[in-house]
């Protein structure tokens, strides 16, 4: 089936709720349960690929919502998918460009063609994409917690389960002493700290004193949106500074490695708006030496499985936030589930994410099933 082109048939939305096994602070907001869209995008051989939406409840991360995932995706997104057949899902980035923005709903769609995609080609997601690793390392990212006691212990219990790296969330009065404390009890582990925009340029004095804890970078301290301001940061600190929220496109990649804004970008598949461009970010950073990394966005199994590919390019230097199914959950959607050995995960070979949906996971914790056809 190279490159033979073909139509998607039907998109199958599926809308879970799962419950967390713990909650999740940052400086933004507390999560307890998990509230996305698994979409299915299916041929008409009946092959089935499938993405998943990132987007939150509540428009604390960026702008979208599940609300506005499922508006956009089903009054817009699908029309566009529906028209014309696909030879290969590059093409699907520039198919939902009319539409502005509305990143994450046109990533889950994008990561379903990429998935159904691979396994026509019947070679693995990471293949496709142009992967060259057999293993990702893993990171684990611990959120805000009750007490700097509690944060040591499940430090101490992730590190022992073999994560390579850990990331703390800080906000203003919860930064330079709990750092401190950390670095006195892991003196060598590799540690970074994000700040979810937590902080402004005048805040430059405290954000200074994190550069005598060796931090392997510090993630967005400043507005979601800026990149200048960054700039201004970057050059008075001796920690690189790490961009997420604000960079959406290649465009805004272009423009903060241009200005100095960072020395580290993390990509995240959603908040770029898919797979493809989120590895034309990953080549502008190959091509220009900046290390690039694979953040996370508390995804169920076929998010997680998505990560998992593209940190397989030659790019990614960093362990990603790409933790084993049941870091987050009792029971995931996807078999076998992802599973951490010696702080790495494997990468599957067989034809697509690798994963097969565990059915009754998924009907466990769905609560609608649309079924969108063309026409």
């Amino acid at each position: 089936m190279e490159n033979e082109p073909f139509y998607i048939d039907k998109v199958i939305l599926h809308r879970l709720v799962m419950d967390l096994k713990n909650p999740f602070q940052t400086s933004f907001g507390t999560f307890s349960t998990k509230d996305f869209f698994i979409v299915e995008a299916v041929d008409g051989n009946e092959n089935s690929g499938y993405g998943e939406s990132v987007a939150f409840p509540v428009p604390w991360y960026t702008e979208e919502t599940v609300a506005t995932t499922e508006h956009v995706i089903k009054d817009f997104l699908l029309p566009l998918l529906f028209k014309e057949p696909i030879r290969h899902p590059d093409e699907i980035s520039s198919r939902f460009s009319v539409i502005r923005r509305n990143n994450m709903a046109k990533a889950a769609v994008e990561g379903a063609v990429w998935d159904l995609y691979a396994k026509r080609q019947g070679m693995s997601l990471a293949t496709a994409l142009g992967g060259e690793k057999h293993r990702v390392e893993s990171g684990v990212s611990i959120g805000i917690q009750p007490s700097v006691s509690k944060l040591l212990a499940v430090m101490e219990h992730h590190l022992e389960e073999g994560y390579k790296r850990i990331k703390l969330k800080i906000k203003p009065g919860i930064d330079v002493a709990v750092i401190r404390e950390v670095r006195h009890h892991f003196p060598d582990v590799q540690l970074m700290a994000d700040a979810n925009s937590a902080y402004t340029v005048q805040d430059v004095d405290i954000l200074k004193q994190l550069d005598e804890f060796g931090l392997t970078m510090i993630e967005q301290p400043l507005g979601h949106d800026d990149i200048y301001e960054h700039s201004i940061l970057q050059s008075q600190l001796e920690t690189p500074i790490c961009l997420d929220e604000s960079i959406n496109s290649l465009t805004d990649a272009r423009a903060a490695v241009e200005l100095g804004s960072c020395r580290v970008i993390n990509l995240k598949i959603g908040r770029v708006g898919g797979l493809s461009e989120t590895k034309k970010i990953h080549d502008f950073c190959r091509e220009k030496n900046i290390p690039v990394w694979c953040g996370g966005m508390l995804e169920a199994g076929v998010g997680r499985a998505h990560n998992i590919a593209i940190a397989s390019l030659p790019q990614f230097m960093y362990p990603g936030d790409i933790s084993a199914s049941d870091r987050y959950w009792h029971r995931d959607i996807i078999t076998p589930p992802v599973m951490l050995q010696n702080g790495e995960i494997a990468i599957k070979d067989t034809p697509g994410i690798g994963h097969d949906i565990d059915w009754e996971a998924l009907e466990t914790n769905r609560i609608e099933r649309q079924v969108h056809r063309r026409q």
